[in-house]
């Protein structure tokens, strides 16, 4: 299928690895040209360095960026960071662990967005991707600040979209579910402290349990399933998408 996004330039924030850099993998193979920004950028061909809790840090991205290649089309924003610590119940954390999972996962956006946003409305064409996470759906008790985050970064997309959508530039969320990424082992490894030594199990066992229990289809989704999902959404094939959160969870989510 020709997604006809071939030559678009696209900025990948947070693009270095995991789900972030399968996507811009898959903008790659699109025949995108494709900026991966991220604070270890991963030795992508056009790659910047920035901290998207630093808003000056994101405009100088974004300010390379438009002077490399002359516009931006399509923006993923991909970068999110956990607490470290386990929740359940919430008072398990302290509010100091909340400050920094804010900065990133939903301040980070708000820079990437102000950054990008105003000359991309100037042209009149593109789209945003915010990459959420079910657990801003569902409240998960496992992480209090990253569902609130991520929540928060669902409300603030909509909110954008209706801004954007006069201007010709549409903005989604897409959620993964269970994907086998570095965040999403570093919530086990916060569960297992909690845990007496007798009842710890290893990674794979604790991912096949809460799969089964969780997932109708019953398997990880994988980096090239979002990846898959983010091209298409930024394709004319998706002009008239704008303002939805997208799950790709394995059913994990179903609203009734």
């Amino acid at each position: 299928m020709d997604l006809k996004i071939a030559g678009d330039v696209v900025a990948v924030v947070g693009g270095g690895r995991g789900i972030g850099r399968a996507i811009a993998d898959a903008f790659l193979a699109e025949g995108a040209t494709v900026a991966v920004v991220d604070r270890d950028p991963g030795g992508a061909a056009l790659g910047l360095v920035a901290d998207v809790g630093d808003e000056r840090s994101v405009r100088s991205a974004a300010d390379a960026i438009f002077a490399r290649t002359g516009r931006c089309d399509h923006v993923v924003f991909a970068a999110a960071v956990g607490s470290g610590s386990f929740g359940m119940p919430f008072w398990n954390l302290e509010p100091s662990h909340w400050e920094r999972v804010l900065k990133v996962n939903l301040l980070g956006a708000a820079h990437v967005a102000h950054a990008f946003a105003p000359r991309m409305a100037e042209r009149r064409t593109g789209s945003f991707l915010f990459i959420g996470s079910v657990a801003g759906q569902i409240g998960s008790q496992t992480d209090p600040p990253y569902s609130a985050s991520k929540a928060g970064l669902i409300n603030f997309a909509q909110c954008a979209a209706r801004d954007l959508a006069p201007l010709g530039v549409r903005v989604n969320v897409l959620n993964p579910g269970m994907v086998r990424t570095e965040l999403n082992r570093s919530v086990w490894e916060a569960a297992m402290t909690r845990l007496p030594e007798a009842e710890r199990t290893s990674y794979d066992d604790w991912a096949v349990e809460k799969i089964r229990r969780l997932v109708p289809l019953g398997r990880w989704q994988e980096p090239e399933d979002i990846a898959a999902m983010a091209v298409f959404l930024a394709s004319p094939r998706a002009r008239n998408v704008t303002g939805q959160t997208i799950n790709v969870d394995g059913g994990y989510v179903m609203h009734w």
